[in-house]
């Protein structure tokens, strides 16, 4: 099981929980808002090569303050502050989706901060013409389906499987409230946030990983992205937008490849 701690930032004003395990090299793991839980098979994969960190954003379960978060900026310098707290000059940088977006802003921002970088479908470009899917108001019928390329499959099943109890799924309801709230803060409308102005600044290598059937986050964002990060490299791998949690064993095997090489 992974360590389990809180890390308070700006007087307490900020915590972060943050999940850890493993050995060798730090990691830092930035989740998308859409999984359901802090940990999972793909984070034990890797953290058979490196010390994994995996904090929960402010407004996820146990991390808390972000009403005194203004914008993306602003989360962009907690979790540098963040980072200074765990003693983390340097680290791999991993992200999913918004985590993907969050991983490359503080790869702009900070790029001594980023030894690489690794995208998984992140967000934060777009396009007229290719428009991702609105994960934050899409009903659950179709969010499935938007996510898992095969959502009858047994781990898109377990993802949208509700507790039995009434106290248990109540509470996972207000926790799914609770994610999209704090995503539409932070990502709401991605048009505006001008990470493509900033992405000049990643000097870290960088991988881009996509499931090859993703239809939230469409295979032209790709190309998008590998032509706005200098050098950047681009794996597909099959599976959706969930690749990390449909495939785990070829997502962390393409990373672990990568900061090898």
């Amino acid at each position: 099981m992974p360590d389990d701690r809180t890390v308070e930032i700006r007087g307490g004003a900020v915590t972060f929980r943050v999940l850890a395990a493993g050995r060798g090299a730090p990691l830092v793991y930035f989740h998308s808002y859409h999984e359901r839980s802090a940990w999972s098979p793909f984070l034990d994969l890797l953290a058979r090569s490196f010390s994994v960190y995996a904090p929960s954003h402010p407004g996820v379960t146990g991390s808390t303050g972000i009403e005194t978060l203004d914008d993306l900026l602003d989360l962009t310098l907690a979790y540098d502050e963040f980072l200074q707290a765990l003693g983390l000059e340097r680290a791999h940088l991993v992200g999913h989706a918004f985590g993907g977006m969050m991983a490359a802003e503080i790869a702009a921002v900070f790029p001594a901060r980023a030894g690489s970088l690794t995208l998984i479908s992140p967000l934060g470009l777009w396009r007229d013409d290719a428009p991702s899917a609105d994960v934050l108001i899409l009903p659950s019928d179709e969010l499935a389906p938007a996510l898992w390329h095969d959502p009858a499959s047994g781990v898109a099943r377990q993802w949208a499987t509700l507790p039995v109890s009434d106290q248990e799924s109540l509470a996972a309801e207000v926790e799914s409230i609770q994610r999209r709230s704090s995503m539409a803060k932070f990502a709401w409308p991605i048009p505006d946030k001008g990470l493509k102005k900033r992405l000049h600044r990643i000097g870290a290598p960088t991988l881009l990983l996509w499931g090859d059937a993703d239809r939230a986050n469409p295979l032209v964002y790709a190309d998008e992205w590998q032509r706005r990060v200098k050098g950047a490299a681009l794996r597909l791998l099959p599976g959706g937008h969930m690749v990390l949690h449909e495939t785990p064993e070829s997502a962390a095997r393409a990373i672990v490849e990568f900061i090898g090489a």
